[in-house]
């Protein structure tokens, strides 16, 4: 019997190089698009949510690191 094993995706972590692509602050959130990536600072993140939720593909948030 021969299988194939698929690996999953490589979780990204946001680190501090990571900036906003708006404003330039640390950014916590990575919105995975069909044509690329965007790294937003929690408060970039929310006022974009409604717009960019429908069409992302991923939307990674760690925004619940500011409270830990």
């Amino acid at each position: 019997m021969t299988g194939t094993v698929t690996s999953p995706a490589p979780t990204l972590t946001l680190t501090a190089a990571d900036r906003c692509d708006r404003c330039g602050a640390q950014a916590f959130v990575r919105v995975v698009l069909a044509s690329g990536d965007l790294l937003f600072c929690g408060h970039h993140a929310k006022a974009y949510e409604d717009k960019l939720r429908a069409s992302a593909v991923d939307w990674v948030d760690e925004t619940a690191s500011l409270h830990s």
